[in-house]
């Protein structure tokens, strides 16, 4: 691991420490936890942009629609 330094203001470092006590984890923990999870949803973010511009570039035609609409099933609840 690497040591990094990083500024918050009073307000973000406290309610750091109180969901790192809640969470019983350390700050750094709690610091690596929310990055990853940031980056992960960044991540997911990228690639539904990526994949609503593809199909933007190739519409669906409304029988290419219906045929897979035919075939959705929704499970029941």
């Amino acid at each position: 691991m690497e040591i990094v330094q990083i500024v918050l203001d009073k307000k973000l470092l406290r309610a750091a420490d109180q969901a790192a006590r809640r969470t019983k984890q350390n700050r750094s923990a709690l610091v690596r936890d929310a990055l990853r999870e940031h980056l992960r949803r960044l991540e997911i973010r990228d690639r539904e942009e990526r994949d609503r511009a593809g199909y933007s570039k190739q519409r669906q035609s409304r029988d290419e629609v219906s045929a897979w609409e035919a075939e959705s099933v929704w499970p029941a609840e």
